[in-house]
């Protein structure tokens, strides 16, 4: 079979841009080579685009500036030094966390030039990215989550409200933003009210979300009509809760335990409602979906990423590894899920009518 001409798309102008590095690097690791005709794309922290060597990953504007049209058949990559066609594109990897890279902002530039990618599509891509939309809609279909309270520019809940209805301490989260950026957990109303104002500067959105006391575990979820969970893993934390330095700085403030140390019950369960809520949600491809359990044993979601981590420590990756299914394989079985996917949207009918 002839190879799939691939492009892997990194970087970005979100908070998480350098977490983005670090997936391509890895996912470039492990990437079955014999398959793919491969452009590394890099789009730099002002949103200009980069096709790049792969010993060039962490440096910005070393490569020759790129952007994307429609073609025929297939999507063109276009180079902005004298606009020819440098390459046509089968389907597109965007490892991009945060926003413009898993909030249907770029997912709705491939549909523009009709460009098969891995990942969810529009709407699953933005309603997953708001957490505040994400619990309604999971609310909605009976899915239980942390309970929590909104913040926005304009209307902050007050100290007294957020302490009678949630009680304190409380975590407060940007809506859209991942990687633990700008998350805070706060006890008292001089915190809170510094916090509040923190965060509002990464979001328009903030929640503020009720301690939950018990452990957090993920689940990992592939797959189009008929998506699959794989086995959940937890996180162990040494720090008071599991942020940014937890996650990607210091390496001994946290661990992962796969399978997680929940009962086989609890297992199935978590992978039970890791499939609904993916499909609540309209997911396709991929998403991790995480949780609570607490003490008492019941189980919240607490968030769905549609582009979560691939770095060599991700929990992604790790979980379907466990579950059977190696990083190579796992890549090319979602690379295969995007071409199954726009196939299937090709065939819907929704060109536009003849008006005579």
């Amino acid at each position: 079979m002839s190879k799939l001409n691939l492009a892997i798309i990194f970087g970005g102008k979100s908070t998480e841009h350098e977490i983005s590095i670090l997936s391509a690097k890895s996912i470039l690791k492990h990437l079955d080579r014999s398959a793919f005709n491969l452009s590394v794309i890099k789009i730099d922290t002002a949103g200009h685009w980069w096709l790049i060597d792969e010993s060039n990953l962490d440096e910005d504007a070393a490569g020759e500036p790129v952007t994307l049209v429609p073609g025929s058949p297939k999507a063109q990559l276009i180079s902005l030094k004298n606009g020819s066609v440098i390459d046509t594109l089968d389907v597109a990897f965007p490892v991009l966390h945060g926003v413009f890279g898993e909030d249907g902002t770029i997912q709705g530039y491939f549909k523009m030039v009709d460009l098969a990618f891995v990942g969810c599509d529009v709407l699953a891509a933005s309603s997953c990215m708001d957490k505040d939309v994400t619990k309604r809609l999971l609310r909605d279909a009976g899915i239980n989550i942390a309970p929590y309270l909104m913040a926005t520019d304009n209307r902050i809940p007050s100290f007294e409200q957020v302490e009678s209805e949630l009680s304190m301490p409380v975590f407060i989260k940007p809506a859209n933003l991942g990687s633990s950026v700008g998350v805070y957990k706060v006890k008292t109303k001089a915190e809170y009210d510094e916090k509040i104002k923190m965060a509002l500067t990464y979001d328009h959105k903030v929640l503020i979300e009720q301690l939950i006391v018990g452990k957090e575990v993920e689940c990992s979820v592939l797959g189009n009509e008929e998506p699959k969970a794989s086995l959940p893993g937890e996180i162990v934390t040494n720090t008071d809760f599991y942020d940014f330095e937890s996650k990607y700085v210091d390496s001994n403030a946290s661990k992962t335990q796969i399978p997680a140390s929940i009962t086989e019950e609890q297992i199935s369960e978590v992978r039970s409602v890791a499939v609904k809520a993916y499909q609540t949600m309209g997911c396709q491809g991929l998403a991790r979906v995480d949780f609570f359990v607490t003490v008492d044993g019941e189980i919240l979601i607490n968030e769905i990423n549609t582009l979560p981590g691939f770095t060599n420590i991700s929990m992604y990756p790790k979980m379907w590894e466990a579950t059977g299914i190696g990083y190579s394989e796992l890549l090319s079985l979602l690379i295969q899920l995007a071409i199954n996917k726009h196939k299937s949207d090709a065939s819907l009918n929704v060109k536009a009518r003849e008006v005579k």
